[in-house]
Formats: C-alpha cells, sequence, structure tokens
C-alpha cells in the first residue's frame, strides 16, 4: 500500500465520449457507435493518462504492429455498415459468445478443481479427529488463503501486460513478463515462508488455543513449498490464459487431482504421516501442477513464438513491474479481507454460534457461485486485453457487454434457484432447524449478493485487461472499509439486526463498488485505451532494442 500518497488523479479510467453528436447512453448500440475505428498507420498517441510501465513523457512514438494475432472478424462485422443493426450485432454476438464460453468454461474447472485438490486434504484431515480438523482448516482458510489471494493478485499483472502484447503480436514480450513476475513473486515468498515458520506464536496471539495452534503449525508448516509453487504456478497459469491456451490447464488439473487423492491417502493412512503427511503431498500436488504447464510451455507449439527461453532482460524494470503487481494485489486482496473480516465480526453478536454458522452456510454457496464468476472475470481479462492490444476499440467494448451480460444472466438464474430452495438449502450442510431458519432469513440477501457477484468480478477482470488495478484497489477500500464494514457493524449491533446486518453492510459495499464500476467502465473511451495499450507495448519495444543495442 505504497502508493497510498501518491496522486490519485492520474490512477482514474479516462472518460470520454468520441463524438459530441452521440449519445452516452450505455447500450450495445450506443456504446459500439460512439467508438471511432482505429487508424492503423497512425503511429502518434498523445498522453498517457495511467501509465504502467513507464512515464509517458519519455514516449511518444509507437510503430506499427507487424500484424495481428486476434482475429479482426469481430471489429470488421462491427464496423460493416451495409448491414442492418440488428443484422450486424446477431453476428457479432455468436461470434463472441464462442470465444468467451471457450475461455470461461475451463478455467472454471481449473479453479475448481484446485480448490477440491485443497478441499479434500481438508476431508482426510477430518477423518483423524477434531483437532486435526480443526488445525487444517485453519491452515487452509487462514494463513493459507492469504499467500493464495496475495500472489494470485500480484499474478494478474501479467495479465494485463501479456494480454495486450500478445494482441500487439508482439510475442517475445510474453515470455519476459513471465519471467519478471515469476522472480517478483519467488521473492514476495520468501517472507511469506517466515509467516509459516512462526505461525503457532501467531496463532495463540490472535486467541487460539495452545493444542489447536501446535496442531496447525505443523500442517502449516508442510504447505511451505507450497507458497513457491503458487509464485510459479500464477504467472505461467496468466501467461497461458493471455494465449486463449486454457484447456491444458484443465486437463493437468484433472489429472494431479486424481493422483492426489490416492497419494494422500497412501501418505496419511497407510505411512501414518498424520497432518504433515497430508500437507506435503499438498504442496507436491502445486508443483506437479507447475511442473507440467511448464513442460507443455517448453514443448508446445502454440507457446514457440511466446516463449524463447531465459531471458536477462526479466531482470529490468522490475521496479515498474513491482507497483503494477502490488496494486493487484492489493485489489484483490482487499475483496478476501472483507468477507473474512465480517465474519470475524460476526463472532462478536450476543448469540454468535447461529450467526457464524448462518453466515459459514451463505458464505460456501456465494463461493460456490463465485467459481462461476470466475471464469467469466479471466475470459473478460484475456478478450479486453487481446482486442485492445490488437487496436479493437469496437471488438473490446462488445466484448465488455456481451461477458457482462452472460455472467449476470447465469447468476441471476442461480438467485432464482436459491430463492425457490431458501428453507431447504441450509440442510445440505446442518440438520438444526435454527440454522436452517437463520439461513432462509439472510437468504434474499444472499440472492442479492449472487446477482452482484455476477457483475462486479467481470469488471474486475475488465479492469485487470486495461490495467486500472490501482484506481479498483482505491475503489475498494472506499467502498468495502468506508462503507461496507462499519454500515455492518451499525446495523448489526445499534440496530439489532444482527447477522442479517452483518451481511447487510456487506451488501452495500459490494453494490457501491459495482454501481462504480460499471459507471467507469460503460463510460470509458475505448479508442484511447487501444492507444494507451499499443504506448506500453512500444514503451516495452522502445526499452528491449535500447538493451540490446548496448
Amino acid at each position: 500500500m505504497f502508493f497510498l500518497g501518491t496522486d490519485l488523479s492520474h490512477l482514474t479510467p479516462p472518460i470520454y465520449t468520441c463524438d459530441d453528436n452521440v449519445a452516452t447512453s450505455p447500450t450495445i448500440h450506443h456504446i459500439l457507435e460512439s467508438v471511432q475505428p482505429m487508424d492503423s498507420r497512425s503511429n502518434q498517441y498523445g498522453e498517457l493518462t495511467q501509465p504502467i510501465l513507464s512515464d509517458h513523457r519519455n514516449s511518444q512514438v509507437v510503430p506499427e504492429p507487424a500484424g495481428e494475432v486476434v482475429s479482426s472478424e469481430l471489429e470488421e462485422i462491427l464496423s460493416d455498415r451495409s448491414l442492418t443493426s440488428f443484422r450486424r450485432y446477431k453476428k457479432a454476438l455468436s461470434l463472441e459468445l464462442v470465444s468467451l464460453f471457450k475461455l470461461a468454461g475451463p478455467t472454471v474447472v481449473v479453479y475448481l478443481l484446485n480448490n477440491l485438490t485443497s478441499i479434500s486434504t481438508q476431508i482426510f484431515c477430518g477423518h483423524l479427529g477434531n483437532l486435526q480438523l480443526a488445525a487444517a482448516t485453519l491452515g487452509n482458510n487462514g494463513v493459507q488463503i492469504f499467500a493464495f489471494g496475495l500472489l494470485l493478485g500480484m499474478g494478474s499483472a501479467v495479465e494485463t501486460l501479456c494480454g495486450q502484447a500478445y494482441g500487439a503480436r508482439q510475442f517475445d514480450m510474453l515470455g519476459v513478463y513471465l519471467q519478471r513476475s515469476t522472480i517478483l513473486l519467488l521473492l514476495t515468498a520468501i517472507p511469506l515462508m517466515f509467516i509459516y515458520i512462526f505461525s503457532k506464536p501467531l496463532l495463540i496471539l490472535i486467541g487460539q488455543s495452545k493444542e489447536i495452534a501446535a496442531a496447525a503449525s505443523l500442517f502449516i508448516f508442510g504447505l511451505i513449498p507450497q507458497i513457491f509453487a503458487y509464485a510459479a504456478n500464477f504467472p505461467i497459469q496468466k501467461f497461458l490464459q493471455a494465449q486463449s491456451i486454457v484447456n491444458p490447464s484443465a486437463y493437468i488439473a484433472a489429472g494431479i487431482f486424481f493422483i492426489h487423492l490416492p497419494l494422500t491417502y497412501l501418505v496419511m493412512y497407510v505411512w501414518d504421516w498424520g497432518l504433515l503427511g497430508g500437507a506435503l503431498v499438498l504442496s507436491l500436488s502445486w508443483w506437479l501442477i507447475v511442473i507440467a504447464q511448464f513442460v507443455y510451455i517448453l514443448k508446445s507449439d502454440r507457446t514457440k513464438e511466446t516463449w524463447t527461453g531465459f531471458s536477462t532482460q526479466a531482470f529490468t524494470g522490475l521496479w515498474s513491474f513491482f507497483k503494477l503487481s502490488t496494486a493487484s494485489a492489493v485489489m484483490l486482496c482487499l475483496e478476501t479481507w472483507y468477507f473474512q473480516i465480517l465474519i470475524l465480526i460476526a463472532g462478536l453478536l450476543p448469540n454468535p454460534e447461529i450467526a457464524l454458522d448462518a453466515l459459514a452456510v451463505c458464505s460456501t454457496i456465494l463461493g460456490w457461485v463465485f467459481m462461476i464468476s470466475v471464469g467469466f472475470n479471466a475470459a473478460a481479462s484475456v478478450r479486453v486485453s487481446n482486442e485492445l492490444g490488437a487496436g479493437h476499440p469496437k471488438s473490446t467494448s462488445f466484448a465488455v457487454v456481451v461477458v457482462t451480460s452472460s455472467s449476470f444472466i447465469v447468476s441471476l438464474i442461480c438467485a432464482i434457484i436459491l430463492l425457490f430452495s431458501r428453507h431447504y438449502i441450509s440442510y445440505i450442510f446442518t440438520g438444526g432447524e435454527v440454522v436452517a431458519d437463520a439461513v432462509s432469513e439472510l437468504t434474499p440477501l444472499l440472492a442479492f449478493s449472487i446477482l452482484l457477484n455476477g457483475i462486479q468480478p467481470v469488471l474486475s477482470g475488465v479492469a485487470v485487461g486495461c490495467g486500472w488495478q490501482a484506481f479498483v484497489a482505491y475503489v475498494n477500500i472506499g467502498c468495502y472499509y468506508a462503507v461496507g464494514v462499519p454500515l455492518g457493524v451499525l446495523l448489526a449491533f445499534y440496530f439489532d439486526f444482527g447477522a442479517k446486518g452483518i451481511w447487510s453492510g456487506l451488501v452495500g459495499g459490494m453494490a457501491m463498488q459495482t454501481a462504480i464500476l460499471l459507471w467507469v467502465t460503460f463510460r470509458t473511451d475505448w479508442n484511447k485505451e487501444v492507444k494507451q495499450a499499443k504506448m506500453r507495448v512500444s514503451q516495452w519495444q522502445d526499452k528491449k532494442e535500447a538493451l540490446l543495442n548496448n
């Protein structure tokens, strides 16, 4: 959070209208009509309003891209005035939906299987006893999720830069960005390792019993190799996603999951290694994922132009890359911590057991649906960054509308199903009628949260594709911590709404954040964003040529 003292004006995504005669209504027709075609011959792009990798004053000339790696078919359809608006958008919609679900589907599978790998270890630990279950839960949902969120957030910088570079056909940039991100994440993993090593006194410090802290620290100690696997995995994963290579990651995740299950049983029950053994197998599984994906990169023809070997250029420009990575991490962590803080607040209620159980059930359901949103989030990031890098403003704006609408429709269906099953859904988790009634009362708020979750993660993906991570981090601070948390505390304790008050605060913060991101996204000048993407690519190329000449 070192950038809190900096000037915020340059972090705000640009809001323009390209044509004074065109309304700024956020409909597909008006959005696309306001986007003017880019002149591919022009190399004067003016100033950056949101610099990411260098000062915009140092470079104003952008060379023409060598060609298009991202298909221009969608851009041509949207620019074809010989077709009626209906036929134009119908053809464009069918084309975009195919691209969208080819990206979103496998990504959902990857995140779901990775999550199930961790959960399966937790289940195996639970069969050793209640103490072991508590230790594994504390390790997985407490310490481990902190490292996961931090490193995943930092890794999303690769999505912005690799996606735009791939669209601009600057293939060799992707391999350098991958290496640069891996270096930064591995360095970040070192201080995280010490948190794992000294987890026992830290857990005792926050109020855990000595018995649980001792067992949890043993499990956490076995997860130390996993930190470095995260640091290597997330850049590789984003590197592949930027090129729309998602199926191999899904196949690898599935294969490792089915290896993980019998291996965990063997180590924990046959060899009797207990908690430590389970954690070490989990770490090993993550390293197998990393190795398999990297072997794919080395051997696949699809990555032979984007991976050209290790380069000393990865050690240049680390500070600028670190700033973008940190902004990405803060953006994601602020959202993760928001939910955890509200759960902690629930523990202070007069009858915390029922409130915590009800919130736990609702959080779990929201997490399941969120897995779908994660797929759309990744698809939005890839589609936006690729189209911006390729110089397709109309395609970018259309992709934003389609992915946001698709995610919202899926979330709406899930919310309706949830409302109809509100009196029964909690029995999946518990047989207690008191908890079931509490969940039933929270279900309308939960359904509204699911609707918001159908929009907000997608807009976050758009922000990553554009490079707005720092701006979204500030939005999260304001909406979540200046509005959501205080509102939840006020409603829960002063107005005595209990768990419903806490969740109402959560919804209030999410609604405010979603409204701001919607307003900013659908008033963005995509022509300007294309220019900024080209500027970033050219600035990197200029630095590369200068380094090679020296």
